[in-house]
């Protein structure tokens, strides 16, 4: 049952990344809803961690299946994406735009990774 919830967060999240991303334009609205995007999928992945102890399993690296172990590496390559994110995102919020393509092109890293790690989960759970 938890791994549905997990799942249904997960889908939530992608869909209002994609939301955002859409509203990058708008820029009050594209940091609300980013960072909102950045808090829960951190918030999913420690619940993910309480529930099934993620980190345990995610450390025997050479016991694991293969994909296991790359969805976990494209998790933590998101969400560290995700920190050098809001580093580029406040910058900009403060007038620094030379930023501004190293933030679109980390943007679009974060995204196509979140989207990677989406598809695995989906392998990973059954």
């Amino acid at each position: 049952m938890s791994a549905i919830i997990f799942q249904i967060q997960s889908t939530l999240i992608v869909l209002l990344m994609i939301f955002g991303i859409s509203k990058r334009h708008v820029q009050k609205l594209h940091v609300k809803i980013m960072s909102t995007v950045i808090i829960w999928d951190i918030l999913l992945i420690l619940q993910i961690e309480l529930n099934r102890g993620a980190i345990a399993k995610a450390s025997k690296v050479m016991v694991n299946p293969m994909l296991l172990t790359f969805h976990v590496f494209i998790a933590v390559t998101t969400v560290l994406l995700y920190f050098a994110l809001i580093f580029t995102g406040r910058k900009m919020l403060a007038g620094d735009y030379e930023v501004k393509t190293l933030h679109q092109k980390l943007g679009k890293s974060a995204f196509s990774l979140r989207m990677l790690t989406y598809i695995t989960s989906f392998f990973v759970v059954s």
